[in-house]
């Protein structure tokens, strides 16, 4: 059971709070709408998602939290017939402008899915992967990027001793921690994460969640979970999406103690979902 309470409190609680001007958003979605040919996926999405924080998507599913993910790094592009209106920031940057750089995007917004997507490579040259890309050539350079992002991501002593073995070959847990560690090499604004945790067993969950609240010291945090628990124990706040809508966002702790929004209070104590 989380920490924090999952239940609406008796008494009268605190409204969730939005995010202080010292939160300024690292992105920022207004009026954000997603359709896939006829089908409209997003509704009007306005959301902030504040600067090194851990913001939990929650929602039933196919209410639209990982296509929201999409949006936010572009990823949409590559779906046929997928159109988006309204207006994406990530901190000054227009990310839907005509003249955007899609690569250097998805390089600044990273994105973690819930099955571990390691190449067939060897540990070091998964890490290395996007800083090649970027044009690292240098064998110091890269050892030291790599080394850095493994340590971030609480794989470094795990894998030390042998970062030429193929990635493949490492538990379920670590492969997801070694995509973090590809993500974060490159030195991202933000880190999506799908789901990152559903395969995972309980002992490998922990520490997953323990990593998230490291990773938040240094990086903006966008969490989708099914798992309600996860998302009290984690997150700093939260958005609950129902039917392609942004029902609620706010503090995690007052969202889940004091909903403003039946339809979220509804969810959060397993009315439907």
């Amino acid at each position: 059971m989380s920490t924090r309470a999952i239940h609406v409190a008796d008494g009268v609680a605190a409204a969730p709070r939005e995010p202080s001007p010292e939160e300024a958003p690292a992105l920022h979605a207004r009026g954000l709408s997603l359709w896939y040919g006829a089908r409209r996926v997003l509704d009007a999405i306005d959301l902030a998602v504040p600067a090194r924080r851990i913001t939990a998507l929650i929602g039933p599913s196919g209410c639209g939290k990982s296509s929201l993910l999409r949006c936010l790094n572009r990823l949409n592009d590559e779906i046929d017939g997928a159109r988006v209106e309204g207006d994406v920031r990530l901190g000054e940057t227009d990310v839907y402008a005509p003249d955007a750089v899609v690569h250097e995007l998805r390089r600044r917004v990273g994105i973690v899915f819930q099955r571990p997507n390691p190449f067939p490579l060897s540990i070091h040259d998964n890490v290395a992967y996007g800083l090649r890309l970027l044009g690292v050539r240098s064998r110091h350079v890269l050892d030291e990027r790599v080394e850095a992002a493994l340590r971030a991501a609480a794989l470094w002593d795990e894998v030390a001793s042998r970062l030429d073995d193929g990635a493949l070959g490492l538990s379920l847990g670590q492969q997801q921690r070694l995509v973090i560690a590809r993500a974060i090499a490159v030195e991202p604004d933000v880190l999506m994460l799908d789901e990152p945790a559903s395969a995972l067993d309980p002992a490998a969950t922990l520490r997953f969640e323990e990593l998230l609240h490291e990773l938040a010291r240094r990086y903006t945090l966008l969490l989708v979970t099914h798992n309600m628990q996860q998302a009290a124990r984690v997150s700093d706040f939260t958005a609950f999406m129902h039917a392609g809508r942004l029902v609620e966002f706010g503090d995690t702790d007052a969202l889940f103690t004091n909903p403003r929004e039946r339809q979220t209070e509804d969810f959060i104590t397993g009315r439907y979902g």
